[in-house]
């Protein structure tokens, strides 16, 4: 019979987690088993097994991680998003709309712009995994009278980030690092950078547009007019449009909150983003 032994995730400094309650008690439960059964049926074979998943803590979305050399990185993060800023205000299309619609693509597109540009200035990072904390840590950061640190004081739930969680999730950060990779092996142009950061600032899936249709054009062209790019000086490569696509979509996976706890957390703190970006784009 598959047992939890033959579990091998590994925990802190690549031992083997096999000192939690949870696994004490189902690799107990499942050395009981054994004493009163010696041939299992198949169904509780499958049980076993899934028990063992569950009880594996392997998962990349548990850990978590920080960046190595914060200083180097945030400054070189905080570069990028001034440039990207100052390309956003540049664009004709952009500044024609009214402010209400330039401060909802500007609040929801500034992350994926920012890693676009990390990728266009070669910008590598490295991270080093932060200890997952307890839940007794949870429970004391998360304010008076015992709240669990994933709920305010109106039982709202709360991010890992108010709730003073440090690091990012491993996963997170994984997804980031593939698209930059994604983008590299691509060795896409200035010009395709160009037009895909139009695909993401014209973002006409946004709730509360006012011209809704004309972004819903813009967001085509921009479109339209990288395919051409690419037919033009990619002949021979009939698939690179799709791959740039492909790239695109994981993109628009990679969570705003997260960038901001990844790469600016560290030296501006619990700073809303907002307001940072309003200042920077309006001097407001």
């Amino acid at each position: 019979m598959a047992t939890l032994e033959s579990c091998h995730c590994s925990g802190a400094g690549g031992q083997n987690n096999n000192n939690s309650i949870l696994y004490n008690i189902l690799k107990n439960d499942s050395l009981a088993t054994t004493e009163e059964e010696q041939q299992p049926t198949p169904q509780q074979n499958r049980q076993h097994r899934a028990i063992r998943q569950q009880a594996c803590s392997c998962s990349s979305s548990r850990r978590r991680g920080c960046l190595r050399s914060p200083q180097v990185t945030c400054k070189a993060a905080s570069a990028v998003l001034v440039k990207t800023l100052r390309f956003v205000k540049n664009v004709p299309c952009f500044r024609e709309l009214p402010e209400e619609d330039q401060l909802l693509l500007v609040r929801n597109g500034w992350a994926p712009l920012l890693v676009l540009g990390l990728a266009q200035d070669r910008v590598d990072f490295e991270t080093t995994e932060t200890a997952e904390p307890s839940m007794l840590q949870r429970i004391l950061t998360g304010g008076c009278g015992g709240q669990s640190s994933l709920t305010d004081r109106q039982g709202e739930p709360r991010s890992e980030q108010s709730a003073g969680i440090e690091g990012v999730s491993l996963s997170d950060i994984q997804g980031i690092k593939a698209f930059l990779k994604k983008c590299w092996v691509l060795d896409i142009s200035t010009k395709e950078y160009a037009y895909l950061k139009g695909a993401v600032l014209f973002n006409s899936d946004l709730q509360g547009l006012r011209y809704l249709h004309y972004i819903q054009s813009l967001r085509r062209e921009a479109h339209q007019a990288l395919n051409e790019h690419v037919k033009l000086i990619y002949r021979e490569d009939s698939t690179r449009f799709a791959k740039l696509l492909i790239a695109l979509s994981m993109l628009r996976a990679i969570s705003p909150p997260v960038v901001a706890q990844l790469f600016f957390k560290p030296v501006i703190g619990a700073v809303n983003m907002e307001d940072v970006l309003l200042e920077m784009f309006y001097g407001k």
